[in-house]
């Protein structure tokens, strides 16, 4: 039996961090840039890694709230694809996964 409670805990104290960790690179994001050259160019790149994990982090958010809307609805723990159970293992790896291990491999593929 699956500890949805457990897994709630689990995906709310991530989807803080995730929040806390976009605010810190809005933040970043909003410093001014060097007026040299050289140091504008190396604060853009910087920027365009920040950008990369504020994208990320975005997504990893709407899978925790998907994983949410389905504790919600009743649905936790259970493939969106096939509608089998997802293994207690998988999902203390992944608790916002919404895919079995065998519907999982079959999308990678």
């Amino acid at each position: 039996m699956i500890d949805i409670t457990s897994h709630k805990m689990q995906l709310m104290k991530r989807l803080a961090e995730l929040d806390a960790r976009l605010h810190t690179i809005e933040h970043e994001l909003d410093v001014e840039h060097s007026k040299d050259w050289d140091e504008a160019a190396v604060e853009r790149e910087g920027d365009e890694v920040l950008e990369q994990l504020g994208q990320s982090g975005q997504e990893e958010i709407a899978r925790i709230r998907a994983a949410l809307k389905r504790i919600r609805d009743g649905n936790f723990g259970a493939c969106t694809r096939c509608k089998d159970p997802i293994s207690h293992e998988r999902l203390q790896v992944l608790p916002a996964t919404p895919l079995c291990k065998i519907c999982a491999a079959e999308l990678a593929t």
